[in-house]
């Protein structure tokens, strides 16, 4: 059932997994977060060790909600109602209106 390429792909899946929680850890030791993280380190496989998961978290949290930014298509609009341009043309200023 099992040819070489699946194991090969299993084996990079497992692989991709250990480092991502290695590198976890390491971030853990230099923050010098709690010692369950050394207890139990594959807990953060697919967690972020700094991440507290406090939706009011200034760190956890996203900036939009938080500190009230536009988001990029917002910002896009806002900057194109600034100009004026003609809509027909290449966008150059039309002096004579027809």
């Amino acid at each position: 059932m099992s040819n070489q390429d699946d194991k090969l792909k299993n084996s990079k899946r497992r692989y991709k997994d250990e480092v991502a929680i290695k590198k976890q850890v390491a971030i853990a030791k230099q923050y010098s977060v709690e010692k369950e993280v050394y207890d139990q380190p594959h807990r953060f496989s697919k967690h972020h060790v700094l991440n507290c998961g406090n939706p009011n978290c200034y760190m956890c949290a996203n900036p939009r909600k938080i500190f009230k930014q536009p988001t990029i298509q917002e910002q896009k609009l806002f900057q194109d109602m600034e100009l004026i341009s003609d809509k027909k043309s290449n966008g150059i200023k039309n002096n004579d209106q027809d």
